[in-house]
């Protein structure tokens, strides 16, 4: 496995995921019903923060977002920071890819410290449906501009009296696509029923994801990834004395219209949560200089984007098409990998995108690979749990993965002496998905 630790001929050097945290996932309206995105986002950079000695340092770059945030967090994660013990002159700005939204900080820090731009960086992501924001509707938004820009009490009444009704309800977030107007569990329903993937199969993913996440907390490996907040020190929504039989009394929640027979439940779905999580990133002598360890080395990354709005491909199968792309380019194959991470949009994401992987005429027809791309031994899949246990605070779900990952990666070379590679891949609204791979680092000298 290459191991490069200094600038190419081409000037691009290695950059490494240095630490991770985040507060324990809540569910919605739960212990942080009254907390803010800024609230929460800020508790997971202050733990980051504390954990890794940064007080007062000044951070290359902070770089993150929210999939639902009120128009007054326009700056969201430079606030943030200035609430942070970080030196105030720490630059920071948002960005913005739904789901995918965490990886992408990730991605974009990583490339921008291979490229010398930055030597530390910190990618963030946070999200609230507990304080989702609501909007008032277009009409009665145009009778308030109207009537703020009047130049006299006419004009103003009369932009009053053109509102009805209908236009006082509040406008809440949806999760609908605007282009289909089906929500992300009735696309990957559809989805679901074509690749023929049964309940009891999504169930048994549902149950190993819980299983994998409490034993994670049991032997402490979560420990220094997640930080106490509001009364949680776990997240909401695991159920570790959760079993098959109890996922299997729940009722289907998503397909009900489709002629083939409902699979998925809530049991086997993410719920709506608030969280947040961050990321620290840096170069070798970046964290040299503060005895700060390297966890794994970013590798590589793809994002894609399929068309869901005419049919041709299901929403979240993006992702799959993101790998393909990613695992040609770096000359590597599915077996390469001693551990994959697939975030649990829904249950059957994770087996779909299997699935896709393992068909040869898939492959050959939508990836433009000469066969299926292989499979992967579950075991080495998710293996201290994923979203379907800890829940997905939208924005907030990527630094999760990553930091788990990472730190998954040193114990793996830790214990066992042998480097190990990580395939990472995030679903996102819009039928967009991001690839990722991260890499273990040799003890100096070592193996």
């Amino acid at each position: 496995m290459s191991q490069s630790t200094t600038p190419t001929a081409d000037g691009v050097r290695d950059a490494y995921v240095l630490g991770g945290n985040r507060i324990p996932f809540g569910k919605v309206g739960g212990a942080y019903a009254r907390a803010s995105n800024q609230d929460m986002l800020t508790a997971a950079l202050d733990g980051l923060i504390a954990r890794h000695g940064l007080q007062s340092e000044r951070i290359g770059e902070v770089v993150g977002g929210a999939v639902l945030k009120h128009s007054a967090d326009f700056n969201l994660v430079r606030e943030c920071v200035l609430g942070t013990t970080l030196d105030p002159r720490t630059p920071a700005f948002d960005l913005q890819q739904a789901c995918a939204t965490g990886l992408e900080a990730v991605v974009t820090l990583g490339n921008k410290i291979r490229l010398g731009q930055a030597e530390s960086g910190i990618a963030c992501g946070v999200d609230s449906t507990s304080d989702a924001p609501i909007a008032v509707s277009k009409g009665l938004r145009r009778a308030l501009l109207t009537a703020a820009n009047a130049k006299d009490t006419a004009t103003r009444v009369k932009a009053f009296l053109k509102v009805r009704p209908k236009d006082l309800a509040p406008d809440a977030p949806r999760t609908d696509e605007p282009r289909t107007g089906l929500s992300m569990g009735e696309h990957q329903a559809i989805t679901t029923a074509r690749w023929g993937v049964t309940r009891e199969a999504q169930d048994e993913v549902a149950l190993r994801s819980h299983h994998n996440l409490a034993a994670s907390y049991e032997r402490g490996f979560q420990d220094d990834l997640v930080t106490p907040y509001r009364g949680l020190v776990r997240d909401q929504i695991l159920r570790p004395e959760t079993s098959a039989e109890k996922l299997a009394k729940l009722s289907p929640v998503f397909g009900k219209r489709l002629p083939t027979p409902a699979t998925m439940t809530a049991g086997n779905s993410t719920p709506l949560s608030d969280g947040a999580s961050a990321v620290l990133l840096g170069s070798r002598e970046w964290a040299q200089e503060r005895n700060l360890p390297l966890l794994a080395r970013f590798v590589d990354a793809e994002t894609a984007a399929v068309d869901f709005v005419h049919g041709h491909e299901g929403l979240l199968m993006a992702p799959v098409h993101a790998a393909a792309r990613l695992l040609k380019r770096n000359g590597l194959r599915l077996e390469d990998f001693d551990y994959v991470e697939i975030h649990e949009a829904f249950a059957s994401v994770l087996l779909t995108t299997q699935a896709a992987w393992a068909d040869d005429e898939y492959c050959r027809t939508e990836l433009g690979l000469d066969g299926a791309l292989g499979t992967i031994d579950p075991d080495r899949i998710n293996v201290n749990g994923s979203s379907l246990a800890a829940g997905h605070p939208f924005a907030a779900t990527g630094g999760r993965i990553v930091a788990q990952t990472a730190k998954q990666l040193a114990e793996h070379q830790r214990e066992h002496g042998t480097p190990a590679r990580a395939l990472i891949t995030v679903c996102a609204a819009g039928g967009l998905g991001v690839a990722a791979i991260l890499e273990s680092v040799p003890a100096e000298g070592g193996n």
